[in-house]
């Protein structure tokens, strides 16, 4: 049977990987899987920088916006999701490409992340009981102390991750990191990792300026109509959680708009510390398409 390959694109937000991805796909005559964990919601539309019409007509894409800001969805549902679809468009094509920036979502499809302990319902909502009467700061340091190598990772905002995790480690006693740290799955195709970067004041005018456009782009609009459904996880992140801090009167929009460039700065640079740890990723620069091309095809006669 001839070798399969999965090209994961990969590289920190803003930084340019839907028109990379695009043009590798169309060299290749394949599809893409997008690993995006927040493009997938078809209620965010401008927040999220989904590729545009232009863009998903160039080349067939796949988990954008595909499921919903309701839906219960996570890391381990991408993998069995993904895997699946990766099987069946395997049927058609020698090679697929994976792109998007989320961290866990990738893993997931090249690793593999092992199955979760099912979830205490009653020790959910005391941890949720905690947070509105002790506050998020608290369960942070419940984290810190039973699993800080978690801690060192997660988004410190994010009261859903932390209670997550919080949640898997008081039921097990073991720390919710172990369950991500397990040797890796065997695939049944070849992956080939490109990663996507520059220098970092490039970076910070890059994601700077899409801010701006999805400002421009009635990004604020957007996030006023999901106002009432802040609560949800899905929408518990940059871009719309500083917005619902503007409309819950607790700051400016101006204020708004520059933190929501910081957090996608600090977002950037969490994305690149993970990145960095994985030696299987070959790093290019935007604009090094043919490089890229024919590195991959390279990769793929030695694959053969």
């Amino acid at each position: 049977m001839k070798q399969k390959h999965l090209i994961v694109l990969t590289g920190p937000t803003g930084i340019g990987k839907t028109k990379t991805a695009i043009e590798i796909a169309r060299r290749f005559s394949t599809e893409i899987v997008s690993a995006d964990s927040r493009q997938m919601f078809r209620e965010l539309k401008t927040g999220t920088a989904v590729p545009t019409k232009a863009e998903l007509e160039a080349v067939k894409h796949h988990f954008i916006h595909s499921h919903s800001i309701f839906d219960n969805y996570s890391a381990s549902c991408f993998e069995t999701e993904a895997l699946k679809l990766i099987e069946h468009l395997f049927q058609s094509y020698d090679n697929l490409l994976m792109a998007g920036g989320s961290m866990l979502y990738i893993d997931a499809v090249c690793k593999g992340i092992d199955q979760m302990p099912d979830a205490d319902p009653e020790l959910r909502e005391k941890l949720k009981a905690q947070l509105k009467t002790e506050g998020l700061e608290n369960l942070r340091r419940q984290l810190k102390k039973v699993d800080p190598d978690y801690y060192s990772k997660v988004d410190l905002k994010n009261p859903a991750r932390i209670i997550h995790a919080l949640e898997i480690s008081l039921m097990t006693g073991k720390p919710y990191s172990s369950f991500l740290t397990t040797p890796n799955k065997k695939r049944p195709f070849s992956i080939i990792k490109i990663g996507l970067n520059c220098d970092r004041q490039e970076l910070h005018r890059r994601i700077n300026a899409r801010v701006d456009k999805m400002i421009a782009d009635g990004l604020v609009d957007e996030a006023r109509e999901l106002y009432k459904f802040k609560h949800l996880n899905a929408l518990n992140t940059v871009g719309y959680r500083e917005l619902f801090a503007h409309f819950d009167g607790e700051i400016s929009k101006e204020k708004a708009v520059e933190l929501i460039k910081r957090n996608s700065r600090r977002y950037a640079r969490k994305q690149l510390t993970w990145f960095r740890k994985d030696d299987e990723i070959t790093w290019f620069v935007p604009g090094q398409t043919n490089e890229i091309i024919e590195f991959i095809e390279n990769k793929i006669i030695a694959n053969e």
